[in-house]
């Protein structure tokens, strides 16, 4: 028993909730079992089921891992500032990949083609 609790204490670290008209956003703060913190934001809303006659809480989930965290920042900052402002962010060209020689090599080779080594040449 005491490590069952030993271990939801680690995997709960944080937690921040943010009220918004009838729906919750919530912003937990985890660990996986190597120590690594992850966020998970859940979007709670209350819904009312006419058939069962009771209200029930409807749930979605992010899971964004540390890697993750500077580009979806980013990402969610452009969209904030577009959605205040109206400008649209200068793109940014994609990175050139680079292309082994193996990879751009090529060879014309058709269907058609394919097995004709395997054959015996017919004899008439």
């Amino acid at each position: 028993m005491e490590e069952k609790e030993k271990q939801e204490r680690k995997e709960d670290i944080f937690s921040q909730a943010i009220r918004a008209g009838k729906r919750t956003y919530f912003f937990d703060v985890k660990a996986t079992r190597t120590d690594q913190y992850y966020l998970t934001i859940t979007e709670s809303k209350r819904r009312f089921d006419p058939e069962q006659g009771k209200f029930y809480y409807e749930k979605h989930k992010i899971f964004l891992y540390q890697e993750d965290f500077e580009k979806f920042s980013n990402g969610f900052e452009t969209a904030i500032k577009f959605i205040q402002t109206g400008e649209r962010p200068v793109e940014e060209e994609p990175e050139k990949e680079v292309k082994t020689a193996e990879e751009t090599s090529s060879t014309d080779v058709t269907f058609e083609d394919l097995g004709k080594e395997d054959e015996e040449p017919k004899q008439d």
